[in-house]
């Protein structure tokens, strides 16, 4: 099995799993990239931690925020307009998509797009929960978005392109059912300096948000070749070594000859790209 596939099967997996429980009633697993902390009672996890405020709580089914596996919030982030149609990358039990789709309201349109079955069917039970109209959840890869070119206004993510072997083919796809002038506005895990080896080949800390992560340099450049303008990334959180000593856990890792090289290292942030609004 080649590293592309051993990593999809790895990432349906767990977000099947973590369906399951919210399903369950039960919080997701916490990690990197875990569980959110305003539905677990687990101890509070520096990645997915305070990422939803009570207002925003208030608007969703309760379910969908066990499920929660994301490490920002672009919704709060993203200029989310009235009649716009947004697309979630990725969008396991449906928080970004159900709250974009209050933001752009009856006139507009919320798709999600995600390839595990479980949380397809989390995400359509809190569709139905929350009463609203005017959302849609396909099934499909990042990397093969099924929708036509030139039919999205606006694309979110939370924590989900670092888990692609192919990151360069997600962008290509964004790019293309970007409209003209279309917007990019995702929430992911990024490097600053060198990521020791030990944490890279660990199927277990890709899946959870951190082996995957592109330095932001990185990410930058593949925005420019896969034709954005415009690309920026805003720093949301950065994580200490003291951190990421839970998460690594049984991970096989010794923490303790890492722990200086990963202090500081990863970050959560909010990745901004523009798609032109006219051919360059």
């Amino acid at each position: 099995m080649d590293e592309a596939v051993d990593i999809k099967a790895a990432v349906k997996e767990k977000y099947g799993q973590a369906a399951v429980e919210a399903g369950k009633g039960n919080a997701a697993s916490c990690g990197a990239c875990g569980c959110n902390e305003a539905a677990s009672a687990a101890p509070y996890d520096p990645v997915t931690g305070h990422l939803y405020d009570a207002h925003q709580q208030a608007q969703i089914p309760e379910e969908v925020f066990r499920a929660s596996l994301g490490c920002g919030n672009p919704t709060a982030l993203a200029n989310i307009r009235p009649g716009e149609v947004v697309l979630d990358l990725g969008s396991g039990g449906g928080i970004d998509v159900l709250l974009a789709a209050r933001r752009v309201g009856p006139q507009g349109k919320a798709y999600g797009l995600d390839m595990t079955d479980e949380m397809l069917a989390l995400a359509d039970r809190n569709r139905i929960q929350s009463g609203l109209s005017n959302v849609e959840f396909l099934k499909g890869e990042i990397e093969h978005i099924p929708l036509p070119d030139n039919s999205v206004d606006l694309i979110i993510s939370n924590c989900v392109i670092n888990l692609s072997a192919d990151k360069d083919a997600v962008l290509r796809e964004a790019f293309r059912v970007l409209k003209p002038g279309g917007r990019l506005a995702i929430s992911d895990v990024v490097t600053t300096g060198d990521v020791p080896p030990e944490i890279r080949r660990n199927v277990e800390l890709w899946i959870g948000c951190v082996a995957g992560a592109m330095s932001e340099e990185e990410y930058l450049d593949k925005l420019q070749r896969s034709g954005f303008i415009e690309a920026t990334i805003e720093p949301t959180r950065v994580y200490r070594a003291a951190d990421a000593r839970e998460f690594l856990a049984g991970k096989g890792v010794d923490f303790d000859s890492i722990a200086s090289r990963i202090d500081g290292r990863f970050r959560s942030g909010l990745i901004r790209a523009v798609k032109p609004a006219f051919p360059h």
